[in-house]
């Protein structure tokens, strides 16, 4: 790709500015994180920075939350990924943590809840092969093992490594017949510089894509059994 405005007439040079944001929320989805405390009770804690290889995920939490201390001494998390319908619920757990005295570095106004779930109007409902519970609202809830938390270059972060053993979907956003998830039944919640958004209009697919639709929440035609 070249970057030569000489043979680029349409790239106006003076079109962009230097910039200092202080996040990189480019557009991430939300996920409701779900881990188990000493004494056996749930914490839950809302992330925005996650994203997936195959069946590994890596996700960005903040090290003196609640959720890092868990998974450093119980390595099982559910990742519960919420509807963009949800994103009220999400939000109602934002200020609040689940370390008592709440940490230093939370931001102003955030206080300790031992009841994540109850204060943000969320059911819990047993996994299958982890202790964590999964989140009954939310379409998808990822059942994993994490393999390694370690501490990123800032020392205010860590990065978790998990791998998914066990997918539970919502029949709703199932193709049906399929292991595939319906991408223009499935919404999820996408947290953009701060604000939360669901998904736009279907622009395209990728050459990859194993449930190719034609037009606004369209579906190819079946093959021909001829």
């Amino acid at each position: 790709m070249t970057t030569d405005t000489h043979r680029n007439p349409s790239v106006d040079p003076g079109s962009h500015r230097e910039i200092e944001p202080r996040v990189l929320y480019f557009g991430t989805p939300v996920a409701l994180v779900s881990t188990l405390n000493e004494d056996g009770t749930p914490n839950l804690a809302p992330i925005s920075s996650l994203w997936a290889l195959g069946m590994l995920l890596v996700v960005g939490l903040g090290a003196t939350g609640q959720t890092a201390r868990n998974l450093e001494e119980r390595p099982e998390m559910v990742v519960n990924m919420p509807s963009a319908d949800l994103w009220e619920r999400v939000e109602r757990l934002a200020p609040l943590t689940g370390r008592d005295p709440v940490p230093e570095g939370k931001p102003p106004g955030c206080r300790f809840e031992a009841d994540k779930f109850g204060a943000a109007g969320l059911t819990a409902t047993g996994s299958v092969l982890v202790g964590p519970p999964r989140v009954a609202q939310c379409p998808l809830q990822l059942e994993t093992k994490v393999r390694h938390v370690r501490a990123d270059d800032s020392g205010e972060h860590v990065i978790v490594e998990a791998r998914v053993v066990r997918v539970h979907a919502e029949k709703g956003v199932i193709v049906p017949g399929t292991h595939h998830i319906d991408p223009a039944s499935w919404n999820p919640l996408i947290y953009s510089f701060r604000h939360y958004f669901g998904l736009g209009v279907e622009r395209g697919y990728s050459h990859r894509s194993q449930t190719p639709t034609h037009g606004v929440g369209g579906r190819a035609p079946e093959p021909s059994r001829a």
